[in-house]
């Protein structure tokens, strides 16, 4: 029996490590059309399980169109998705958005049923889960997502902004997806309720080992909470790195619409004052504590 060698095993070890994969992807709208517009141009790429990644573009760069095809609402013209294993073009959908639980814009405007529990366990019912499993499943998801047991029983009308937001995410999430997809979580949201939410899906990460793809223009929360970054531009991957690797970038980025995160700004100008201060910094957590430890001479 032929024993693999080192990187054959390596190579096996990482595909076998891949939640998703974009094969030479595009897509059209309106094809045939005066209207034609092609949204997504052979991308290619993969994601890890675990992954928290964020794909940042200007408005009509693709991010929508992109996320759209995870779990099938949308079907490439050309190419193919793999999503842990299954061909999105195949047979078994239902399968599949169980596994990737994508989250809209304002999915607030979608709540509808008399309570918030009623509403977290409508997906479960279409689903045919049973009752016992059901009440185990909203109890677990109503704390993750900070829901109280009196909250779960008011309409869903009669909650805060982020508290509908939660909500709302708590049905996608009550499905137990490996993947959940966050387009534009904040929008709309006070400061307040962006910190509650994100702290929530941070945490979410971090103990349950889910994947997370967010959308966002925020680029403060983008540097805060992602782990790699995808930049779109008219349909195209024009970026593809770690944090660092992409905000370092800052001129490439504003040519296409884009910034850096304002404390990235900040640095960068005490950089060209100082230059025992970094300018590789991007968020406040990491600005106060290259202060501090330049201010305790630590930079000697």
């Amino acid at each position: 029996m032929r024993l693999l060698s080192t990187r054959h095993l390596k190579g096996l070890l990482k595909s076998l490590s891949k939640l998703i994969e974009f094969h030479d992807v595009s897509y059209t709208y309106n094809k045939g059309t005066p209207l034609e517009k092609k949204a997504l141009n052979h991308v290619s790429f993969s994601v890890d399980k675990g992954e928290f990644l964020a794909i940042i573009g200007h408005t009509g760069s693709g991010k929508s169109t992109l996320i759209q095809h995870l779990n099938g609402l949308l079907k490439p013209d050309t190419g193919k998705i793999i999503i842990d294993s299954q061909d999105t073009s195949g047979k078994g959908l239902k399968q599949l958005r169980k596994k990737v639980g994508i989250v809209f814009q304002y999915p607030e405007h979608q709540l509808f049923e008399e309570t918030v529990y009623k509403d977290i366990e409508f997906g479960l019912i279409k689903h045919n889960i049973d009752e016992p499993e059901r009440k185990l499943r909203i109890q677990e998801t109503a704390r993750i997502m900070e829901l109280s047991d009196e909250l779960l029983q008011k309409s869903p009308y009669e909650l805060s902004g982020g508290q509908k937001r939660r909500a709302a995410i708590a049905g996608i999430l009550v499905l137990q997806p490996d993947i959940l997809v966050l387009d534009e979580p904040i929008a709309g949201l006070d400061p307040r309720g962006c910190n509650e939410l994100f702290n929530i899906v941070n945490n979410l990460y971090s103990s349950k080992n889910i994947t997370v793809i967010l959308v966002s223009h925020s680029m403060e929360t983008v540097a805060d909470y992602a782990k790699r970054i995808i930049v779109m531009d008219n349909g195209n991957i024009i970026i593809d790195g770690n944090v660092n690797e992409v905000f370092l970038k800052d001129e490439e980025l504003e040519r296409n619409g884009l910034s850096v995160p304002q404390i990235t700004k900040l640095m960068k100008k005490i950089n060209l004052k100082n230059d025992k201060i970094s300018r590789e910094i991007f968020t406040v957590d990491q600005a106060l504590e290259e202060i501090i430890s330049y201010l305790e001479g630590k930079h000697d």
